[in-house]
């Protein structure tokens, strides 16, 4: 078979099937193959009971301290019974699995694997799997792969198709040359393929896991490479410089420049005065007061008799920066237009014709700024706002809307400056580093599962205020293989511990776009109190009234990504509070975590997840959409980014062309980052 045929190849993968693995993205073999594990079941030895702990998967062999007992909670029969060796006793419940009350007899031993949990302050082991002693020392030490799924695709259907891809695909081209495989000693990307999915331990899976780390790195940093060689300063067909308006709304706003604010705008306006073409990003914390910055730049452009545009991850943002841009613009006779996916078409064609006739200056959106129907007239400075949602390929393509326009690129993502300077090897970088006064800087906790209720009642009290609330976890809905909180469960059982009056909603990714926006719109309007979400409520949205973030399993989530979730609050006048609760109390984690208890600062957050999470962590924690890489983490894999950087850094345009040319598929993984190295 080959990487481009379609799953429907594959024995077993009928129109259903294959409409499942549709929802993850996957229709192709190389798709498939690219679906990596996001973690192993790792069989260990057999421990004792005394070493049971909240949160632990771990097998034990016991007996019956007494017979079985079956109940009946709803629809649901329930088998509890005691089990002990010779360190103490352990409560076990089984969930609609009656027939195991003929199985289950007193005397014998069984080997039982399961997920501890606390009931009513108690230990126990939920819905484990009974194993004979074969059986078990056949799995130790073995990593069974543990894919993303969805509903009614299950994890050995996953792992069936792949076993078969495998197989039967040829996967012998290797598109990093072989000197630079030694220099940094890469296995083969085919062996690195097999053992990523099916690793035969734990060494063989870090040097699979650093193969395909260092192929993403290399492929990103490679588009990046080649960008910078074509801008290279450029001459700008764009001078402008501050003018009367531009002074004006520095003396309307109720606040004066911060000095990162101040630092930032000058190297704008040094930029643009320069005849060269500005590239710049500008990186501040979460509140720092990038946007004021943007509207003054745009407002620069377009004194000077051009058009600006700004381009956001979400509608709802898209929306609340327009009103924003009207407010403090219209005023001085600059007009700002909307152009968002969701508009109907007529509103579509009416924004798109006032761009190309120029009779709007100042054009805010979302994606569908850089969509084909987009003509602008004379546009000499594009925005791109939230940078991390963006990759490489969209500020590409923003670009190319105009005849070399100036570049701000803004980002709230705290990188360590270290690798920020790889990451957007293309432009210039200013830090604003300081927030604006008479922010109150948010009160952070960090507590286990028995503090529940108590921040259930907090939760209600800052309701009853008149304030608002978020709650995030980290899946959609509930998996056999994680356990975890999600949010269609977690919303339902919080409907049941608070009042009715209590307006409440849950929001995830797989939802139709529509469907998003209006539940975003409806919490930003104040319509709902509690919104219980994932993490696509990271970036996009601002409501100054909400004053809480609850993150349940925070564990399960890295410090700059719970930092960014905590930048939801805090950005009105009111006090505002973050609660990270952690399913897994082990001092490992309380260390980890108390980092975001001790600073609000991220880029300290950021340098201290970099020294925290080195190469020895056997599986990198995800930072969610960061510069849309499947497995590399630029805090975990901070060693191989500049490792692959060095090595992408001596390919000249001609070099990278003939490796298309020769390895099926590159092209099209390049061009997810940059169509530039096509042109």
């Amino acid at each position: 078979m080959e990487l481009q045929d379609s799953i429907r190849n594959l024995k077993g993968i009928g129109e259903q099937t294959e409409k499942l693995f549709a929802r993850l993205g996957v229709r192709t073999i190389e798709d498939l193959l690219g679906l990596y594990p996001r973690t192993y079941d790792i069989y260990q030895p057999l421990e004792y009971v005394s070493q049971a702990r909240e949160g632990k998967t771990m097998a034990v062999e016991v007996s019956l301290a007494a017979k079985p007992k079956l109940s009946r909670v709803r629809n649901l029969k329930m088998l509890h019974c005691v089990m002990r060796d010779s360190s103490g006793q352990l409560p076990v419940t089984w969930f609609n699995m009656p027939y195991l009350m003929r199985s289950l007899t007193m005397g014998r031993r069984y080997i039982l694997r399961g997920k501890i949990t606390v009931k009513n302050g108690r230990l126990q082991m939920q819905q484990p799997k009974i194993l004979d002693r074969q059986e078990y020392a056949n799995l130790l030490h073995k990593m069974q792969p543990i894919y993303p799924l969805t509903a009614r695709l299950t994890n050995n259907m996953v792992v069936k198709a792949v076993t078969q891809a495998l197989a039967e695909t040829d996967l012998n081209g290797d598109f990093i040359p072989l000197e630079i495989r030694k220099k940094y000693q890469l296995i083969p990307h085919k062996t690195a393929i097999r053992d990523i999915h099916f690793p035969k331990n734990e060494q063989a899976f870090r040097q699979a896991r650093d193969r395909l780390v260092f192929e993403e790195f290399f492929l990103f940093t490679l588009a990046l490479h080649q960008m910078k060689q074509s801008k290279h300063r450029k001459q700008s067909l764009y001078a402008a410089c501050p003018g009367e308006k531009t002074e004006a709304l520095l003396q309307s706003l109720p606040y004066t420049l911060t000095d990162g604010q101040q630092k930032a705008w000058q190297d704008i306006i040094k930029d643009m005065e320069s005849g060269y073409v500005m590239n710049r990003l500008i990186q501040g914390d979460v509140g720092s007061g990038k946007t004021i910055v943007s509207i003054l730049a745009l407002l620069t452009v377009v004194e000077s008799g051009h058009q600006g545009a700004i381009m956001v991850p979400t509608e709802v943002l898209a929306e609340q920066h327009y009103a924003t841009f009207c407010e403090l613009l219209e005023p001085l006779g600059v007009r700002v237009g909307l152009l968002t996916g969701s508009m109907k078409a007529a509103q579509k064609r009416q924004m798109q014709t006032r761009m190309q006739q120029h009779e709007v200056d100042i054009i805010v959106g979302t994606h569908a700024l850089i969509q084909e129907k987009a003509v602008y007239a004379d546009l000499a400075l594009v925005v791109t706002d939230e940078q991390h949602r963006f990759g490489v390929k969209q500020r590409e393509g923003f670009y190319e809307k105009g005849k070399e326009p100036h570049m701000l690129v803004m980002s709230a993502t705290p990188i360590p400056r270290t690798l920020a300077i790889i990451l957007y090897g293309d432009l210039d970088v200013s830090l604003i580093d300081v927030l604006p006064k008479g922010r109150l800087p948010i009160k952070n906790c960090v507590v286990g599962t028995n503090y529940r209720k108590q921040a259930y009642r907090f939760m209600h009290q800052e309701v009853s205020a008149g304030h608002q609330v978020y709650v995030i976890c980290p899946m959609v809905e509930e998996s056999e293989e994680v356990e975890a909180e999600n949010v269609v469960d977690y919303t339902e059982m919080l409907r049941e511990h608070l009042p009715a009056s209590v307006r409440m909603e849950y929001l995830h990714g797989r939802m139709r776009p529509a469907e998003k926006n209006e539940i975003m719109e409806r919490f930003v309007a104040h319509e709902i109190d509690i919104l219980v979400s994932t993490t696509v409520i990271e970036v996009g949205i601002n409501v100054p009234n909400a004053t809480v973030m609850m993150v349940e399993n925070a564990e399960r989530f890295g410090l700059a990504q719970l930092h960014q979730l905590r930048g939801r609050v805090g950005r009105g006048e009111a006090q505002s509070y973050c609660i990270f609760m952690t399913g897994n109390a082990s001092q490992e984690n309380r260390e980890r975590l108390a980092v975001l208890e001790q600073t609000n600062d991220g880029f300290r957050v950021a340098e201290e997840d970099l020294k925290q999470r080195g190469p020895g962590d056997l599986f990198g924690i995800r930072q969610s959409g960061e510069l849309d890489f499947k497995l590399a983490d630029i805090y975990q894999d901070a060693r191989i980014l500049q490792q692959a950087n060095e090595a992408a850094s001596v390919f000249e345009r001609a070099e990278v062309l003939e490796l298309c040319q020769k390895y099926q598929g590159l092209r099209n993984r390049l061009a997810r980052y940059s169509d530039e190295i096509f042109l």
